[in-house]
């Protein structure tokens, strides 16, 4: 009835931006991502407590926060087919304060996993990855390491919409990414907030989804030869159509600033210079520079040379993972 799984975030070279269920966290297309190491999330679940508790990185979580944890673990209960309880979860990240990296999808792929097996269920990372989905949608790309694709599926319940790993995390260990936390403030609109409000009202959203599916067998391709250079542009290219589509909604949504476009600059002149870097982009003005492991030192100098005020290297990373030890 008790189990603590720990899980590592990880950041998607071919983008999620925009579900066509907003409750279930069906995307419109497909993503393909890495898994990122050392950060991570540690996550304890117990059953049959007296009292549902909800405690992330040292305090009581509350409102919607509290509802995404305590809905997603309704839904192992269902799975379990029994009386399990009310449960209590304590969950510790060790992100730095706005890293750019969405802490909640090694959060909710580590719930899943200790959830699961608190209950006593198999461990399975498809049914782990669509139960991580109902938290956080980039969640189920962190259940397995390496490089995992999320399949966008067809289905309404969407029980076919899961990630499956491509590449595990020795495939390419020569490969990095290297976070540059420009801005350490809060982004005016989220993630989710401004995705609902691009496939609303952008006039490019359309093009986004049938640009961004086909990038996927590009990208798969790219990884398999070990081809930094290919798989740096399609990077690039994906996140500049992704911000494209936010930037043409009504009103426009913009998550750059001065200082994320002159160091994407930076990194265009430097690889003038023989410099293989190249950037990839989420929801908000901190990019993520990818590269390889002899050029890794480099790219942090890079960074923080542009403004950084944290940078943070980061190696493929392993399988969400039992830990015999226990938070509580």
């Amino acid at each position: 009835m008790k189990a603590t799984a720990l899980a590592h975030p990880n950041i998607a070279l071919v983008k999620y931006w925009g579900k066509r269920d907003e409750a279930l966290i069906l995307p419109h297309q497909s993503s393909l991502s890495l898994t990122l190491s050392p950060l991570s999330v540690t996550t304890t679940v117990e059953f049959g407590a007296s009292h549902d508790q909800v405690e992330l990185n040292g305090h009581t979580a509350k409102g919607s926060e509290r509802d995404r944890v305590l809905r997603l673990l309704e839904a192992v209960k269902a799975m379990a087919g029994k009386a399990l309880g009310p449960a209590k979860v304590v969950s510790r990240g060790d992100f730095p304060m706005a890293a750019g990296l969405a802490s909640s999808a090694a959060g909710f792929a580590a719930l899943a996993v200790a959830g699961r097996a608190a209950a006593g269920l198999p461990a399975e990372p498809r049914a782990a990855s669509i139960l991580a989905r109902m938290g956080s949608g980039s969640a189920c790309r962190s259940v397995q390491g390496g490089f995992c694709e999320w399949q966008r599926g067809e289905r309404p319940d969407g029980e076919d919409s899961f990630a499956v790993q491509r590449f595990d995390a020795a495939h390419w260990p020569d490969v990095r990414m290297v976070v540059a936390i420009l801005d350490r403030g809060e982004k005016e609109v989220k993630s989710r907030d401004g995705m609902k409000h691009t496939v609303e009202t952008s006039p490019y959203y359309p093009a986004w989804v049938q640009d961004a599916e086909q990038e996927i067998a590009h990208a798969r391709e790219h990884i398999a030869r070990h081809d930094l250079e290919a798989l740096g542009e399609l990077c690039e290219r994906n996140a500049w159509r992704m911000h494209a589509t936010a930037l043409a909604a009504n009103p426009p949504l913009c998550y750059l600033n001065s200082a994320t476009l002159a160091l994407i600059q930076h990194l265009r002149e430097q690889r003038k210079k023989g410099m293989p870097v190249w950037f990839t982009l989420d929801a908000g003005p901190n990019p993520v520079l990818l590269t390889d492991a002899a050029h890794e030192v480099a790219a942090e100098a890079l960074a923080r040379a542009c403004g950084a005020v944290d940078v943070v290297r980061c190696v493929p990373g392993g399988d969400a993972v039992l830990k015999a030890e226990h938070l509580f």
